[in-house]
This record gives C-alpha cells, structure tokens and sequence, in this order.
C-alpha cells in the first residue's frame, strides 16, 4: 500500500502539470526536460505526445517523470518538432493508466492530444448528457469530457470546436492542445490556473511556471491571459479572446505553496512573495523566541522572512530527506507514526535548550504537524511556537487541488486554541487574508482592488460548483469506481 496519501502527507496536494513545444527538431526530448522542471506539480503519472507531421507518437506511464522518460529509446520515439506533455496528481479519476494523459483522439478534423491542469466544477453533469447522447468514455478523467465535447461540436475549425466546447464548461483549466497544424494553449475566464509563453531560438514554449522554461533555457515571453486561446503554427501566434469577459481570480496557493519557488507567476516572483507573507505573519503575530525554523522545504522562504523581519536569526533546525521516494510499507500503527522520520529529522543542536518558532505553509488535517511539533520537542525545544504563512484552511478547493473534504480540515472543526492544543504547540498563529493580500501588494478592504482566488480560505468561490451543488458527486471523488 502506498503511504504517501493525505494521512502521511499533511499538505494540499499539487494539481497537474503541462507543457509544449512548437518548432523544435528536439519537441519531445525538450518536452521531457520540461516535465521534469514540473515534477513538484504531479508524481504520479507523466505522458508525451508528439507529432513529425505525418503521425502522433505517444509514451505514459505511472510514476516519476524519471521512471518514464529515461532512455534513449522512449525519446528517439517522440518524433517530430512539435510535443505535449503532462504529469499528473489526481484530482478526479483513480490512479490508473487510462487517466495518464495527455488524451488523444482522433476527429474528423484529424488528430488531437489535449493535457489539463485544473478541475471542471460541472463535469458529473456534463459526463451524464453525453453519454446519453451516446458518447463512450474511456477514462475516467474530467478532461476527457472536453474532448467528446469537441467531437460533437459543429463548429469548423479546431479552435472553434475548442472554444464552443468550453463555453460549455465550468470550473479552472489551463490546457495545452497538439493537433496536426498547430500547438495550442488556453486559461479558463479567471484564470485560476497558470501557463506560461516562452522562446527557444524560432521555437514556441508553453508551460505551467517559467521554471521549466529556466530548466532549457527559453526565455519567458508572457503569460497566457485569462480567457484567452493562443495558437501557434508556422506563422507563429495568434491570440484569440472567444469568452466573455470575467474578472481575474488567479490561486493565491501558487504562491504559497503549489508553485516552485524559483517561478515567476503573473508578475511575481514566488520566492519574493513567500518571504513577503513571512515578513507580514511576523508582524502580525510576534513572539519572544530564540530560533526560527522553517518545516522543509516550502516554510524556508516564509521563514526567511519573519527572521528578517523579526531579527529573530534563523536556522535549519528540521533536516529533510529528498530521496524516500515512494513507500511501499504496510502502515501499521507503529510503521505510521513513524513515517514522519523518513521525511523529516531533529537538528538537536539547533533546537536543544532553544525558544523555537516553526513555519510551514499550512496546516490541513494537522497530523503531520503534531508530528512536528512533537519531534522538536524530542529534540530538546524548551518551547515550540508553530506560525502558517497562509490563513487557516477551511474549505475545500473543487479547482483542481486535491484535498480532503471539508470536515477533515483541521481549521474547519476548531478555533485557533483548539488547534493549538490539538497539535501540541506553545502558540499557532496564522498570518491574516489582509496580511497575505498586503504581501501580495492587494489592499484586501478596497472593494475596487484586484482579488485572487481564495476560496480555500474565504469560501469565496468565483466559479459556480454546479456538480457540488447538485449533490451527485462530492469534491474531487471520482465519477467512476474502477474495478481493475
């Protein structure tokens, strides 16, 4: 049994990943370096299609971008100046090769790849009236309910299919299509999610975060606005804004957690707001103490931060082991609680004797926290004062992040005290939704000003939950049980 699901993992889980190339003798070797810039978005499948202008090749498999792509072979494969690529965390479908995208069809038009990151919000009920209308599905994967609903669009050309198709479409998606013509790219209306435009030589990149342009060395050009479709074939790119216009909701969760911090998203870079939201959350809950201590990796930036802010100096008092990969160990009780040890270790001789604040990102169930928090007092700590660079989580995003429902959210059953209790720590602060928009540079009180999509804090969701609503399918389950 794999033991590194939500009740080992105390995090929001990364969505999807994706990425293309237009233009390049090396599509598909790029397009595997890529990937790999991505990991951090999804470990649990990866695929690439690719096309030499006379026919697709494809390779998916299950696990690692490294597991896959890792031969010589598998690349000379992927023929073609043009690729498409994926990896994969679920947030609706079982973990199982026939949800690996990208998907691929062929249409009457020809053939078309199409890879996904987001969540569609009405997919139950879009899925439910095409098979009515006698569509087979294949998957179990809410993208592939954008391709049947391109198969049965009129529309002519490709991207009006597309663009029909997803008219008729709620929720968040960032997607990156490959037919025979052209490579093509598209944000949903708010654009919750995020993709990338970038330059290598004459050829074309699109990517989920500019740290996988970084990893071949293109340069960033733009990012895809919300709403808008870009095309790019031999005569470059074309711009297409088919969607009514809708105010900007990008994830605020990019920068806080999901996103590489050596990404630039939306203007920002990631690392300068992680250290930012630190600087506020020291402000707004300050404490006597003698060490900050970041929970590795995503609380380093943010513990940076509040040292700086605080004066309070900061040290690496959690050491974290990057090559535990996945476990197959049958989690008994007593092989459980010890497997935050394979993740993280106590630097005694930073927390022995010590006043210690700790920063992570977030707290969700709070079980790796307590974990946490009692290691460090293993160690030594005469105190332990636990601060989170976001505010409390207490709903669920149905946008494509993978997370529990909403009564296993810690912050949903308990006040502040009570989760402090609960975890085991001296004091737990949250930095505020005003601090977190200030250090994003937002006055939240001003009703003029920009918003970001905070739902998982605010339960503001911009984008209606019509499967949610409806009562037939809860947050991010499947829409199949798969029996094989």
């Amino acid at each position: 049994m794999v033991t590194t699901g939500f009740a080992d993992d105390d995090h929001f889980h990364d969505e999807c990943g994706v990425f293309g190339v237009f233009g390049h003798p090396d599509a598909g070797a790029l397009t595997a370096l890529g990937l790999h810039a991505l990991q951090h978005r999804g470990q649990e499948a990866a695929g690439i299609v690719s096309y030499d202008g006379e026919q697709f090749s494809a390779h998916r498999g299950m696990g690692l971008v490294g597991d896959n792509f890792n031969s010589k072979e598998v690349i000379e494969r992927l023929r073609g100046h043009t690729a498409i690529g994926h990896v994969r965390y679920a947030t609706t479908g079982e973990v199982v090769m026939r949800n690996v995208q990208p998907l691929f069809a062929d249409f009457e038009f020809g053939g078309l790849a199409l890879c996904h990151n987001g969540n569609l919000t009405n997919s139950y009920q879009l899925r439910r009236q095409l098979v009515r209308r006698g569509s087979l599905f294949q998957s179990t994967s809410d993208t592939e309910v954008i391709v049947h609903l391109i198969a049965t669009s009129l529309k002519e050309s490709v991207v009006e299919r597309l663009a029909d198709a997803l008219r008729q479409v709620d929720g968040a998606y960032s997607l990156v299509a490959l037919s025979q013509e052209s490579l093509i790219g598209l944000r949903d209306p708010v654009g919750v999610r995020p993709l990338v435009i970038g330059r290598l030589g004459e050829a074309w990149i699109l990517a989920s975060e500019t740290c996988a342009l970084d990893i071949i060395g293109a340069e960033f050009v733009r990012d895809v606005e919300p709403g808008e479709i870009v095309v790019i074939g031999p005569g470059g790119l074309k711009s297409i804004k088919p969607f009514d216009y809708a105010s900007k909701r990008f994830c605020v969760f990019e920068y806080i957690y999901f996103a590489r911090p050596d990404s630039v998203l939306e203007g920002k870079s990631v690392y300068e707001a992680r250290k930012r939201i630190g600087r506020e959350l020291a402000r707004e809950n300050p404490i006597e103490a003698d060490v900050v201590v970041p929970v590795p990796d995503s609380g380093v930036p943010a513990a940076l931060g509040y040292s700086l802010e605080s004066g309070i100096p900061f040290e690496l008092g959690i050491i974290r082991n990057h090559y535990i990969g996945r476990t197959f160990i049958e989690p008994t009780d007593q092989i459980r609680n010890l497997g935050v040890r394979l993740k993280h270790n106590a630097n005694r001789a930073d927390l022995e004797g010590k006043r210690v604040i700790l920063v992570d990102d977030s707290i969700v169930r709070g079980t790796t926290s307590t974990k946490i928090v009692d290691m460090v007092r293993r160690a030594g700590a005469l105190e332990v004062h636990m601060r989170i660079s976001s505010p409390p989580t207490r709903h669920s995003c149905f946008y494509g992040i993978a997370t529990p429902e909403r009564d296993q959210l810690l912050a949903a059953r308990f006040d502040i005290e009570g989760m402090a209790k609960l975890i085991g720590a001296d004091s737990l602060a949250f930095v505020s939704i005003e601090g977190l928009y200030r250090a994003m540079g937002v006055d939240y009180r001003d009703p003029a000003a920009p918003r970001f999509c905070d739902a998982c804090f605010t339960g503001d969701y911009p984008i209606p939950l019509i499967d949610a609503a409806d009562g037939k399918v809860s947050v991010q389950l499947s829409l199949l049980t798969e029996t094989t």
